[in-house]
């Protein structure tokens, strides 16, 4: 039965661009991969598929309409925005996503961030390999303001899995740790920790750090007001999702000082558009979303998305989002 089923993944490249096989999803069905789908022929090559497995490539309830055949949606990622779940929900498809795999990834991109704006790694890496080194009249320099994260304080927007192991790393580097959640939960076992309010925790953070998904209420809740709340010397994160923030408002905020420095992996559309206020911020390293990219946590993703499929076609589906 499993051999007849048509699995079609839209955007597959980015979790296996060559060195994380599909062999276990592709074993489970006719298998179809593409690399990426523009949008006006999605439904042309997902067409008579039962199941698709997409990363970010949409499906609108217009798109899901139009895919008579559609039996499971497995979106390969946590975040699920992507798909109209109560479209899907209509048409009786569960969706599924992948809740948990990059949690220790996410969380040490954070810190890869964090250390770069306090120690300014490359900026001296460059400055040694240009001869300015050879030419110091002392055994050391440094070319920007070095930073000691003991003492200080990490404020964690979101305090879910990812949230919780940022809050872990920062305590082992001996920062005093706030959070803001919706959904408060258990506190962590470590001191110093306290629950705060979201200004609060940005007046009060030497590191403000964003780990909450994006809803149509949180969005662009980042912006001059909170920002201007921000001590003089604080630096911002964010590996969430870019439009938490008003980027406009951050860049503004980054050239009066207040953060004195940003770090994103995310930003509002991706690819970055070459007019994206942050590409000439001041104090602003942007990554390409790659916190997540991990050739391990790539494997993690891979193996959950095969157990959704096997526990599709076994009639009990498992991480369902609608």
């Amino acid at each position: 039965m499993t051999k007849q089923m048509r699995i079609v993944v839209l955007d597959g490249y980015t979790l296996n661009p060559g060195d994380n096989p599909w062999d276990e999803v592709a074993s489970l069905g006719k298998f179809e991969v593409y690399d990426r789908t523009p949008d006006e022929q999605i439904v042309s090559r997902a067409a008579g598929a039962e199941i698709i497995l997409t990363n970010k490539t949409p499906l609108s309830a217009e798109t899901l309409g139009r895919l008579a055949k559609l039996r499971l949606v497995s979106v390969l990622a946590t975040g699920y925005n992507v798909v109209d779940v109560q479209a899907a929900r209509e048409r009786g498809v569960p969706v599924s996503n992948v809740p948990i795999y990059g949690t220790d990834s996410v969380a040490q991109h954070v810190f890869a961030l964090l250390l770069e704006m306090c120690s300014h790694v490359g900026l001296h890496d460059a400055a040694v390999r240009q001869g300015q080194w050879s030419a110091s009249e002392d055994f050391c320099f440094w070319r920007a303001p070095l930073v000691e994260l003991a003492g200080k304080t990490m404020g964690i927007v979101g305090f879910g899995r990812i949230g919780r192991r940022v809050g872990e790393i920062a305590h082992a580097m001996g920062m005093g740790v706030l959070a803001c959640d919706v959904a408060r939960g258990q506190a962590p076992p470590y001191t110093p920790f306290s629950w705060a309010e979201m200004d609060e925790l940005f007046a009060s953070s030497d590191v403000v750090s964003l780990h909450c998904p994006l809803t149509a209420e949180n969005e662009g809740f980042v912006n001059s007001a909170l920002l201007g709340r921000m001590k003089k010397g604080a630096m911002f994160i964010n590996t969430a999702r870019g439009g938490l923030v008003v980027e406009s408002d951050l860049a503004d905020a980054l050239s009066g000082g207040r953060p004195a420095a940003a770090a994103v992996d995310v930003v509002s559309a991706e690819p970055i558009k070459p007019d994206n206020h942050l590409l000439g911020a001041e104090n602003c390293i942007i990554t390409p979303h790659i916190a997540w990219a991990s050739l391990e946590a790539r494997q993690r993703l891979m193996k959950t998305t095969a157990q959704n499929v096997v526990a599709f076609l076994a009639g009990k589906p498992i991480n369902v989002v609608n």
